[in-house]
């Protein structure tokens, strides 16, 4: 008879999160299905003919599939802990090199052509600085309100994003933000995140209304925060004197983003960039240019209504007016054939996805799993909310790929392995009881 304790190692039944694995299937059949939509009347093969797009998507699944099975069954979970440090700076190598040696897609230098197939750093990195990340702030000791491990946390995630942006990769970059809120779970203090939306709506706020509103909408801010901290304090306390010098801090910075905005707009941010946020805020109109994505990605949405138009019965895409419309514009697609109810299942999907991650990550025993695991939930977060926000016009065009539908191998290959490694990390602890 079994005793209550005893290490009795568990079949794969128990120690794998098969709905983690069913909905990545289902995401992947789901991507398959549409990029044949989007392409069958401009590559009348068959959905897995090598020369269309989805024959090649079809080769990449069964290859993420393969690459899923090595992940789980032959790689000891372990070593991706030991692997995260050169991996990491590996990468970086690779960042960097790309810039230089890398083809030139769209404006951007951020892939290496091998023969076939293409390959893109910036998405491996997403990886490689999950790992790593989570190795640091595992590490015994660590604590995120130090400021020395604050600071650690933050260039490990913040070098690869400089590097990215400097590929002009700016959708991949915009995704590291996500880290943002794994850095929360492990302690940061909510007053970063109130910093960033700050910053964000000051930004919008001076280009749309201008420097003046921006200012006194500061005022308002800074001084409600200053009064309702100043409350519970003694006037001449260690702590008030923080709170003024905070504040103050707070108010000279603000000023600074305010009257700079202009400048990082008009200097800074390239062109196209500009041209994106200036549609985007109503700045511009441009419907048959930078605009022309995004209208057309509406109008296929709106007109699949409630139910959808059926498979493969799309006209917006039939006759292709969206461009990029397996790749970055996917959703439309869906939007257009399935309805209303098509883009619920798949958002619900997504969100049954982090959820789940999220469930298994708090209840790790190890802080390397759980902290790895609120990594990979806020990348694919953030990927949902981009890609989606720009089919629907509440996001620019940065051009970036709706997890695990896209057309893409790079992209496909990366997010699988991303998954699984959780999943595989996740299975391991597990695997007794």
């Amino acid at each position: 008879m079994r005793e209550q304790g005893d290490n009795i190692s568990r079949g794969l039944l128990y120690t794998i999160d098969w709905k983690l694995v069913i909905c990545f299937l289902v995401l992947v059949l789901v991507g398959w299905l549409n990029i044949y939509a989007s392409i069958h009347s401009t590559d009348p093969e068959s959905a897995i003919a090598w020369s269309a797009r989805s024959g090649k998507q079809f080769v990449w699944i069964l290859s993420a599939l393969a690459l899923a099975g090595l992940i789980l069954f032959v790689i000891n979970s372990r070593l991706w802990e030991v692997l995260s440090t050169p991996a990491y700076f590996g990468v970086l190598v690779l960042l960097v090199a790309v810039i230089f040696l890398g083809s030139e897609v769209k404006g951007s230098h951020s892939w290496f052509n091998l023969g076939p197939v293409s390959f893109q750093p910036a998405e491996v990195s997403k990886i490689t600085t999950s790992l790593f990340l989570s190795m640091m702030m595992s590490r015994s000791g660590f604590k995120i309100s130090n400021f020395r491990d604050f600071l650690t946390a933050a260039l490990i995630i913040g070098i690869p994003m400089l590097i990215i942006v400097a590929e002009s990769e700016t959708g991949s970059a915009l995704v590291y933000l996500g880290f943002i809120f794994v850095l929360y779970r492990e302690g940061m203090t909510g007053w970063v995140l109130f910093f960033i939306g700050m910053v964000i709506l000051l930004f919008v706020l001076t280009l749309t209304a201008g420097p003046l509103v921006s200012v006194i909408v500061l005022t308002v801010i800074v001084g409600g925060s200053f009064f309702l901290l100043m409350r519970p304090l003694r006037r001449k306390s260690v702590e008030a004197r923080v709170v003024r010098l905070s504040t103050l801090a707070a108010a000279v910075a603000g000023l600074l983003l305010i009257f700079s905005t202009q400048f990082v707009f008009e200097h800074v941010l390239q062109d196209h960039q500009r041209k994106r946020i200036e549609v985007l805020l109503g700045m511009a109109e441009d419907p048959t240019g930078i605009g022309y994505n995004v209208r057309q990605s509406m109008i296929a949405i709106g007109s699949g209504g409630f139910f959808g138009k059926g498979y493969l019965n799309g006209t917006q895409t039939t006759y292709g007016f969206v461009p990029e419309q397996s790749t970055d514009f996917i959703f439309c697609t869906v939007g257009e054939e399935w309805g209303f109810l098509g883009c619920l299942a798949v958002i619900v999907l997504y969100a049954l996805m982090i959820v789940w991650i999220v469930r298994d990550a708090e209840q790790s025993r190890e802080s390397f799993t759980r902290i790895y695991g609120y990594c990979v939930a806020s990348i694919i977060f953030m990927h949902l909310f981009i890609n989606i926000g720009m089919t629907i016009g509440l996001m620019p065009v940065i051009g970036i790929p709706l997890p695990f539908l896209s057309y893409g191998g790079s992209s496909l290959w990366s997010f699988t392995t991303m998954l699984f490694i959780f999943i595989a990390l996740n299975g391991r602890e597990k695997k007794y009881f």
